[in-house]
């Protein structure tokens, strides 16, 4: 049968491991990996007090230890928290650990009771362990893959369930406090599945860290880096992801494409420093306009596209119009002085088995007609010609046929 020790001095070689590798990633600047490493570096420093029951005094042994173990426990909850963007109570938290700290010392040293003290802290962890699940389980991050989250959700209640089940099983024997307790088959196997807990749910932390960081690296490699828009390989490909939706659900789906206005004027007059001034202004005018589930790239050079997810052409033309009016009333501050510019754009709706490169290209045919057209209009492209459209303040627009 197992020895409680070795499962003791098992856990805490793994958590010295886990305290290496997650100390290699806290330059990673990944939210909630300082408070992992410091959950195994509590975890280091109580598991080898527990083992020394009987050769040091138990308030450090079995007071100290069991509380250090509650922080452990209380501080990758909140790693999980800060990871997941929720807010970590730490005073609430640390009132909580207090509590365990202030019973332990009364199960101790006015009511000596061994079974008491386990039941404490195997239902204070067990509500820890609900707590990571349900952290881990909520407001996962779109584009994150689900399973290194249910993973961690499903250790957490695992170990939730046995913790609980340790308390409720230690109640069960004599009420008679007995450190032999600890040696009984069942204490022995609960024990080895809580001493593991910290260790396997850093693993699965690491778990997420890791997608964290391939979702980051390839949102990196999927965005413009001056302007912060989706490259347009970036782009493209959430559009296919778009259109596969569009055609399962029957939605509708627009494609606007803006042009900034004579831009090799603006580089000419205000230099490159100016030019890229104002396409970050740009982006960042389109994008307080933009809703959520809207995307906007940058396809090259000066030019720009959003794609409207459930947005009719008409409603798109609206948005258009926005950006049109906005743009020409804005001036931007340059190295070389203040700049103003203008905008033109292009309209196409999704038609029914249309790929995006043909969507695209209606889209585009529709700005090159704004162009002609003389600049700071948009146009709406439709499979058949219909009239013209009264023009706006500040922007034109018209609807363009085949």
């Amino acid at each position: 049968m197992l020895d409680p020790a070795v499962a003791i001095a098992t856990s805490a070689l793994m958590s010295l491991m886990l305290l290496a590798l997650l100390g290699s990633l806290l330059r990673s600047g990944v939210p909630g990996v300082l408070e992992w490493f410091l959950a195994n570096l509590l975890l280091v420093v109580a598991l080898p007090l527990l083992l020394l029951r009987g050769s040091i005094p138990d308030i450090i042994s079995v007071v100290f230890a069991n509380v250090l173990v509650a922080l452990s426990a209380v501080t990758y909850y909140a790693g999980c928290a800060r990871f997941m963007r929720r807010p970590v109570y730490w005073l609430a938290l640390s009132c909580a650990v207090v509590v365990v700290g202030l019973a332990l010392v009364y199960l101790r040293y006015v009511v000596d009771s061994i079974p008491a003290r386990v039941l404490i802290t195997t239902m204070f962890t067990a509500a820890i362990c609900i707590l990571v699940a349900y952290s881990v389980s909520q407001r996962r991050r779109p584009g994150r893959s689900a399973y290194p989250y249910r993973v961690t959700a499903v250790l957490a209640l695992i170990f939730g369930m046995c913790q609980a089940a340790r308390g409720v099983y230690f109640m069960s024997l004599s009420d008679v406090s007995n450190p032999l307790m600890f040696a009984s088959q069942g204490s022995v196997v609960l024990l080895a599945v809580a001493a593991a807990m910290t260790p396997m749910l850093s693993m699965a932390a690491m778990m997420m860290v890791h997608d964290a960081l391939l979702a980051d690296a390839r949102d990196a490699a999927n965005r413009d880096f001056l302007t912060g828009a989706l490259s347009r390989k970036g782009f493209e490909a959430v559009a296919d992801l778009r259109l596969k939706e569009v055609r399962k659900q029957g939605l509708e789906l627009s494609l606007l494409v803006v042009d900034l206005d004579h831009f090799k004027s603006v580089n000419d007059t205000f230099g490159h420093a100016g030019g890229d001034a104002v396409l970050r202004d740009f982006v960042r005018m389109t994008q307080l306009q933009l809703r959520r589930g809207d995307v906007l790239g940058r396809m090259g050079g000066e030019e720009f596209a959003v794609l409207l997810p459930r947005t009719a052409p008409g409603d798109a033309l609206h948005l258009a119009e926005r950006l049109c009016v906005a743009a020409a009333s804005r001036s931007v501050q340059t190295p070389s002085g203040m700049c103003r510019y203008s905008i033109s754009g292009g309209i196409a709706g999704w038609l029914a088995g249309e790929t995006f490169d043909h969507l695209n290209m209606r889209a585009d045919r529709a700005l090159y007609e704004a162009k002609q057209a003389g600049r700071n209009t948009v146009r709406v492209h439709q499979p058949t010609r219909a009239a013209s459209i009264a023009p706006l303040k500040g922007c034109d627009r018209e609807t363009v046929g085949i």
